[in-house]
């Protein structure tokens, strides 16, 4: 059941995928691959300021790619997870306007990590930087995503509904976050079970990791508020 207008499947996001051939699944080999192209750009890292904030987060796409593989090998993944957080927000600040990319990168990498502390720090800086008064749909995703870290319910609700009923933003990520919030426990395992779904439709994934990682964010913050969903699938721990 949807409960949003929006129509948009987080699948169907410019930039969403890569390659990726299902039945890849030697964590230890995408580890080391995802590590490899980390020090490769950290090796390279440009003194222009442009070319300095697109290889910064490439370097986070990379540090969170080890980290999700880690997490999957059962290793945790805590210090890639942490590099990722780190390089998202040094891209920041030579960043182009709107790049709410940078923050959820970071808030996601801390949450994965279980670093609330680090995870709430990456919220104030999201929501400082004007997540909340963004008029595109990643951006109040950010802030929906940065309140309720912080605990701040009825401003996830806010920001949830702006993101989940615009066309330009896959709707199940906002039900799901607007069902946390409400704690409505139905809503959000029907959302979350879509976001899921959503994943597994995919034959490629960003940086060649097989992982929902949306899905392990979800359910992190919704077993904050008492109502994870049991949910089963070769692209979760």
């Amino acid at each position: 059941m949807r409960t949003s207008g929006a129509r948009r499947s987080i699948s169907e996001l410019p930039g969403a995928r890569r390659l990726y051939s299902r039945g890849v699944t030697n964590w230890d080999e995408l580890r080391e691959r995802a590590a490899a192209r980390y020090e490769d750009g950290e090796a390279r890292l440009p003194e222009d300021p442009d070319a300095r904030q697109r290889q910064l987060t490439r370097m986070g796409n990379a540090a969170g790619a080890a980290g999700l593989a880690a997490l999957m090998a059962g290793d945790g993944g805590h210090e890639w997870l942490a590099r990722a957080a780190e390089r998202y927000r040094e891209s920041w600040t030579d960043a182009p306007p709107e790049s709410w990319g940078r923050p959820i990168g970071a808030i996601k990498a801390r949450i994965l990590a279980g670093d609330w502390d680090g995870a709430a720090d990456d919220a104030h800086w999201a929501i400082d930087a004007g997540a909340a008064e963004s008029k595109s749909p990643i951006g109040r995703y950010a802030a929906a995503l940065a309140y309720a870290v912080l605990g701040e319910w009825d401003q996830v609700r806010v920001h949830a509904d702006v993101a989940r009923t615009d066309e330009a933003f896959p709707n199940e990520v906002g039900d799901a976050l607007a069902f946390v919030a409400a704690e409505d426990v139905i809503g959000y395992i029907e959302a979350v079970e879509a976001v899921l779904e959503s994943f597994e439709s995919r034959s490629e994934y960003l940086e060649d990791v097989p992982v929902a990682d949306t899905v392990l964010v979800l359910q992190a913050l919704a077993e904050r508020r008492g109502i994870g969903a049991e949910l089963t699938s070769e692209l979760l721990p």
